[in-house]
């Protein structure tokens, strides 16, 4: 077989990414608390905690954003479209009020998830996981979540901006775009497979911020 075959019978690194996660995806949406969040048996306090997790680890993912956008692999993956600290900010507000950052906690395995998106550096190959895992989740199954807060808790446009993409008006053609530009990265073979073992690291640090927040309130 020729060099040229085997590199276009290699899986693209979304592919890859969607196969390689497949079974730690599974186990965080799984989880005992999201399960008994998305059935309305918590309380929006419960949710306000959610939020609060969220603000601290997209805080921590959008300063990687910012190192890897200094790259043009890396700025191939960063759009403004995507930020979401200040949606989750807008939403704290609404939930618990304009001093909000005196209300909240952040949870052990928040910390832990904080330090490893900020061990990141600049690399783009993991940045591409992390930032695979949160956003494509967020405009994917994240708005299923949003249909069952709004159904369970009675909330609306204000109390759930996080999932809310007024700039991305569809999410497929933007979902498309996105994995194009995955797929598009120079990346080596040994590099992808990095890439798909730090995802699922990504998706085990999420799963241990659900045991957290279920811990506390379910």
């Amino acid at each position: 077989m020729s060099p040229a075959a085997t590199l276009t019978d290699r899986p693209t690194l979304s592919a890859s990414l969607r196969e390689g996660t497949r079974a730690e995806h599974g186990k965080a949406e799984s989880t005992g608390f999201i399960e008994a969040l998305m059935s309305g048996q918590l309380t929006v306090a419960a949710y306000a905690d959610l939020a609060a997790q969220q603000w601290a680890i997209y805080g921590a993912l959008e300063a990687a954003s910012a190192r890897v956008g200094v790259h043009p692999a890396g700025a191939s993956l960063v759009f403004d479209e995507l930020e979401r600290t200040t949606a989750i900010e807008q939403d704290l507000t609404f939930l618990l009020g304009p001093e909000w950052q005196r209300a909240v906690t952040i949870r052990p395995a928040t910390r832990a998830y904080v330090a490893a998106l900020s061990d990141l550096g600049d690399d783009v190959a993991l940045y591409a996981a992390h930032a695979y895992t949160r956003y494509l989740g967020d405009l994917s199954g994240g708005q299923i979540v949003k249909r069952m807060l709004e159904r369970h808790y009675g909330l609306g446009p204000e109390g759930l901006a996080f999932y809310t993409f007024p700039e991305i008006p569809k999410a497929k053609p933007f979902k498309d775009l996105y994995r194009e530009r995955l797929d598009a990265l120079p990346l080596t073979a040994a590099e992808v497979e990095r890439t798909v073992a730090e995802a699922c690291v990504a998706f085990r640090l999420n799963s241990a911020v659900f045991a957290d927040l279920g811990a506390v309130h379910c």
